[in-house]
């Protein structure tokens, strides 16, 4: 059997930022993806573009340097970014290798994979945050002759169906899907959830260089008022195409996009939805509230003119409580993803009720030698994210070399 001092399981940003530097602390690696470095970027949609900012794409040792630092990289484009950065790796990167088995030994792990078997004296997985799409209560009322597909299977609007559309799920996907439904002609109905909104720029700055300064985006999981329920929370809405943009239920609205309460269910031909748009839209204006106070104070204590932040404008919370799917050609269901881990790990108590590690600082407490990297706000509320994850692989790598050296 091949044997490693390191495993990674994963080949995306949080694989990578992990070979990186687990490399530069000399330790002996290799990264296993099963299908293509960048692979979970490489199954967005076909005009999938990062609502960040480019600067802000800063995975350790090679952050970004082209010449659109303001610009929002289209998919192919990211993709490249970790081709090339892959290409740089310390570890030996080893593509279109499935981890079939993981099985904890009295010396580490020992893996079962595509290509044969491996052994490791510790593991990293570092799969990816979003792993398992969510499917809401109901959805298998829809009409069997519909097309229902999770966000993952969706790719442009020529491949979907001929008729109206239903899109299940108000986040940053589901409100970008929307906004291109619609303007590839398409009657578009979104079914809406909580989300907060802000606008793209505040005072001639990215909404994200002003949620980096505020601190949100180094909010730790215990600072929420709910962890629980805060770690599943929709980030704030808004969009990188065309240059960047406001985008959120009031433009979409707007534009022509029929809003629709949650989804409670189908049945008869007919979907239900809560009479719940209102609460939906306060709440998100709450949390529009806070964020633009936390912005105020922060341009205020540096001397930073920021012109008048008006309140959000009043919102008609009318809506239909049920549409008669006849004429629909799809439902999208973009509400979210979920961890997966104990589909394919044998440690089911290493996991919360939610699915995510118990961990700290990225260390498995249950599991020893068992780290995580990538995972939604694993440390902080950065930490899936390209400006973030390489902090965490760095306090993973450091966890690393002190047991190895121990």
């Amino acid at each position: 059997m091949e044997r490693v001092d390191v495993i990674v399981v994963g080949g995306g940003q949080a694989g990578l930022a992990t070979s990186h530097e687990l490399g530069e602390r000399g330790i002996e690696h290799v990264v296993l993806e099963r299908g293509r470095v960048g692979q979970s970027w490489r199954n967005r949609w076909d005009s999938f573009c990062l609502v960040t900012p480019n600067w802000a794409v800063q995975l350790p040792g090679r952050p970004y340097d082209g010449d659109d630092p303001d610009g929002y990289l289209p998919r192919d484009q990211i993709v490249g970014y970790l081709e090339g950065y892959a290409a740089a790796a310390a570890g030996e990167i080893r593509e279109g290798v499935e981890v079939t088995t993981i099985r904890d030994t009295a010396d580490g792990f020992e893996l079962d994979t595509s290509s044969g078997a491996l052994a490791g004296r510790e593991l990293v997985l570092a799969s990816g945050a979003y792993q398992r799409g969510y499917r809401p209560p109901g959805v298998e009322g829809l009409p069997a002759e519909l097309a229902v597909l999770n966000l993952a299977d969706y790719t442009n609007d020529a491949a979907l169906p001929a008729g109206r559309v239903l899109v299940i799920g108000s986040g940053q996907s589901g409100c970008q899907l929307a906004e291109e439904l619609h303007e590839a002609g398409r009657e578009v109905f979104l079914a809406c959830g909580r989300a907060p909104w802000v606008p793209r720029r505040v005072g001639g700055r990215d909404i994200f260089w002003w949620i980096l300064e505020i601190g949100f985006m180094a909010m730790p999981l215990s600072a929420l008022p709910d962890p629980a329920a805060g770690r599943l929370e929709s980030n704030p809405l808004t969009t990188g195409h065309g240059g960047g943009h406001d985008l959120h239920l009031r433009t979409l609205r707007a534009m022509g996009v029929t809003l629709l309460g949650r989804f409670e269910g189908a049945g008869n031909g007919l979907a239900r939805f809560s009479q719940d748009l209102g609460d939906i839209v306060a709440w998100g204006d709450q949390r529009h509230v806070q964020l633009m106070g936390l912005i105020e104070k922060t341009a205020g204590e540096r001397g930073i003119a920021l012109g008048a932040l008006e309140p959000p404008p009043p919102f008609d919370p009318s809506s239909p409580a049920t549409l008669d799917l006849a004429g629909f050609g799809a439902v999208v269901l973009t509400g979210g993803f979920r961890p997966d881990y104990r589909s394919w790990l044998p440690w089911s108590d290493a996991f919360d009720d939610l699915g995510f590690p118990i961990q700290q600082d990225g260390a498995s407490t249950v599991v020893p030698s068992l780290s995580f990297v990538g995972v939604h706000f694993m440390r902080t509320r950065k930490s899936s994210l390209l400006i973030g994850v390489g902090e965490d692989a760095a306090v993973v790598a450091d966890g690393i070399a002190g047991r190895m050296h121990a």
